[in-house]
This record gives C-alpha cells, structure tokens and sequence, in this order.
C-alpha cells in the first residue's frame, strides 16, 4: 500500500467514525393523509429537517390515506412483525390501541423536567382523547375543530351581514332560509365520513355529551340527544335550506368552492386549501350556539408503538418532540389551517404574523375554550359505526330519530357491557 493511499485509507475510516455512511436508528413512521392540500410535502419537509438534525436518525413516512386506513395498515404492519415505530390515527382511537395493549404511555418514555415540561405544554383540550386512566398516550398534532365556514359574496347577494355568521341555531336557520334559492342551499352539514363528529357538535350545543369520560357508557337515546337530530333533519325536510338525504364530506369542500352551498361545516383542516382555492370572499366563524356554543375536537395524535425497541421508542420520541415544537407546529398550521398545538405554537413569529393578515386562522384555536373531547369508547369503531348508521337512516327518512337511536344505543350497551 503506498503511502497516498494509507492516509486516504486512514481519512475515510476517520470520517467514517464521525459521520455514519447509514442511519443507526430507523424508524417507520404511518401516517394519514385524510384532508387538504400536499400534506406529504409539508411532513417530509419537517421531517427532513429532523434527519438534518439527527443524521443517526431515518424516518421513513408511509402515507396511508385517511385515519382508519392508517390505523388497519399500521396495526396490520405490527401483526405481520413488520416495522412500525409510531403513527399519526385518530386521537379517539386510544381507547382501544391501550385495550389491545399496543402503545405505551408517554409517561413512561419522558425523562427530566425539559421532556415533562414539553408534556404539559399542549392545549387541555387537545389532550382530553389521549388521557385515559392517569396516563398520557397519545399526543396532538394534526388537530382540528369544526369550524363554519361562509361565502361572505353570498352573504352580501342576501341582504344580509358579511362580517355575521350565525351565532344561535335560530340564526342559522333564518340566515340559511334568506340564502338558499334555486342555484345553491343555505347549509351544508357532512353525514358521511364522520358524521358521528357533527352530530356530537350538534349535541353539545344542545348540552348534552355523548359518551361518559371513562370510555364504556353512551347517551345516544337521550331526550337532547333525540332532539338534537330531529333539529338536523329539519334543516332539510322543515326548513329546506340543506339538501334532503345525506351530504357528502368529501366533496363537500368543492361544493362549497362552486357556491353550491353558502355555509358549510367542516374541518379545519380545510382552511388553507379554501384559502388558496376560494375565488371570492369567504369568512370563518365558530359554530352556532343553541344551549351553549361547542365544538368537539378531532384529528391525529401521535402514538409510540410498545414493540418498538428502547432505543427506537427513544429515537420516536425525540421525532415527535421535534414535530410538535413551537416553530414546527407553526409551520405545520399555516401549511394546513390544522392548529398549532400549542400556545407557544401561536407566540412565534411566524404564526403571529400569518394571523395578523390572516385572522381565520385563530378560529379553531379560540374555539378551544368550548371545546369537548371527540366521541371515544372502547370497541370505539363498532360503537361509532352503529351511531353513524342511525344518523343517516334519519337523515334520508328510512327512521324516526328515536327508533335509529334507540338501536344505536342497545348496540353500544351490548359492545360495551364486557368493560362494564
């Protein structure tokens, strides 16, 4: 060996030994890609910045469509003995990730008080799905309200208020009757895809909640409860201002963008795309109060996945601690419309200033202070799927809202009963 080649030979080992050629630690990360724009490129951008930041580190994102796309695909992965370290699912899917004793709690992975103070730093609200049982488990980051939002162009054709949304459920019905003619209706509240989620909006208005906050006990043939869907059918069948049958979420956004509908409820996880798509002038509000004002939150906490190895669950934390920080969490808002997880989320520069020229944007994150947490129970799918066929059979006529919901409920009792 000459001597050229010794020294290169003994340079490259040198590099070799501070710069790794590969990642020491993979990580397989699922995640959905349920509502919006080109959520992939706003996640792979956050996550390459991570990888900058910790080169021993690979992430590799799996894109699994929407949350029980992701949650199926994930858990299938870890049946299968495939790789998978953490997800991005449905926040109320905790109940049953803990059931099947998939995931493991935060608590146990934090380490001092930097990483305990990075625990407590979320909004309340968002934490509510992923707390069961003194523990946390999950941990936001693609959350959202349901927030209404209106075409203030619209608002203006009907002799009415553009800076005004419905505040009352009176309101709304008035509002919808002034703007719905032959070319468009007044409302439009989506019933399929999560339809549990609107009528759980619909309920808290009317003060009544759903489901107990320890997962095994539901009110869905309550009197309010009842009420609560006699009033969303009469939006369509009494009051005409909302199409009869179901309503699809969707296509519910583009509908909303070719002025089929003057309002509608959604995400807000929508926002930016409205922003970008709207070719008028368009206004975000709360969602009307009848008894009281309130939204459930919805959207994706992060889970760690209990077959992950320590070093990978440590690897997973430190990912999940660098998505959710503040910087991050902005960015990830003004990229989506989804909240900034946290207050310091909204204190950066960035979101300060997307705010002040832009205020929809704090909507969702003000409709905190009303908020409930998401419908969740154990055996959470079963449960909702049966309150989802109840609210459709109502909304397209084949029941009386007492009949679907008294089957609804019994269903509930009967999946429920075992963690009773």
């Amino acid at each position: 060996m000459t001597r050229i080649t010794t020294v290169a030979a003994l340079m490259a080992a040198s590099t070799a030994l501070v710069n790794p050629a590969f990642a020491e630690t993979e990580l397989t990360m699922y995640y959905p890609i349920a509502v919006g724009g080109a959520l992939t490129e706003v996640v792979d951008g956050i996550v390459d910045k991570f990888e900058a930041q910790n080169p021993d580190v690979k992430v590799n994102a799996i894109y699994a469509g929407n949350y029980d796309d992701a949650r199926i695909k994930a858990l299938a992965a870890l049946d299968a003995g495939e790789p998978a370290h953490l997800a991005v699912m449905f926040s109320i899917d905790a109940y049953d990730l803990l059931d099947q004793d998939h995931i493991v709690a935060f608590d146990d992975l934090v380490d001092g008080d930097e990483d305990t103070a990075w625990l407590n730093s979320f909004y309340p609200a968002l934490m509510a799905n992923g707390q069961i049982e003194g523990k946390t488990w999950g941990v936001p980051f693609q959350r959202s309200t349901i927030v209404a939002y209106y075409n203030k162009d619209m608002f203006r054709e009907a002799g009415l208020d553009p800076e005004k949304a419905p505040t009352t459920w009176e309101e709304m019905v008035s509002m919808g009757k002034a703007l719905t003619n032959d070319d468009h209706y007044g409302i439009m509240i989506p019933s399929t895809g999560y339809p549990y989620w609107m009528f759980q909006a619909l309920a808290i208005q009317n003060d009544k909640e759903l489901m107990s906050d320890d997962g095994v006990t539901t009110y869905f043939n309550d009197p309010a409860a009842i009420e609560t869907l006699e009033f969303w059918k009469s939006l369509s069948q009494e009051h005409q201002i909302m199409p009869e049958g179901t309503v699809e979420w969707g296509t519910l956004r583009q509908a909303f963008l070719e002025s089929k509908t003057a309002m509608m409820w959604h995400s807000t996880g929508n926002l930016t795309a409205v922003k970008n798509a709207a070719e008028f002038d368009f206004g975000v509000a709360m969602l009307p109060a009848h008894k009281r004002p309130g939204s459930p939150t919805g959207g994706g906490n992060f889970y760690v996945f209990k077959n992950a190895s320590e070093e990978e669950q440590q690897a997973a934390l430190d990912l999940i601690q660098f998505m959710t920080a503040p910087e991050q969490a902005a960015e990830w808002s003004i990229a989506t419309g989804y909240m900034g997880v946290s207050p310091a989320a909204y204190e950066t520069d960035a979101l300060q200033a997307y705010v002040e020229d832009f205020a929809p944007a704090l909507v969702a994150r003000d409709q905190l202070e009303h908020a409930v947490a998401e419908f969740s129970t154990f055996e959470t799918a079963r449960v909702r799927d049966g309150l989802n066929g109840a609210i459709q059979s109502v909304l397209t006529g084949d029941k009386s809202a007492e009949e679907a919901l008294n089957e609804a409920q019994a269903a509930a009792e009967r999946l429920l009963r075992p963690y009773n």
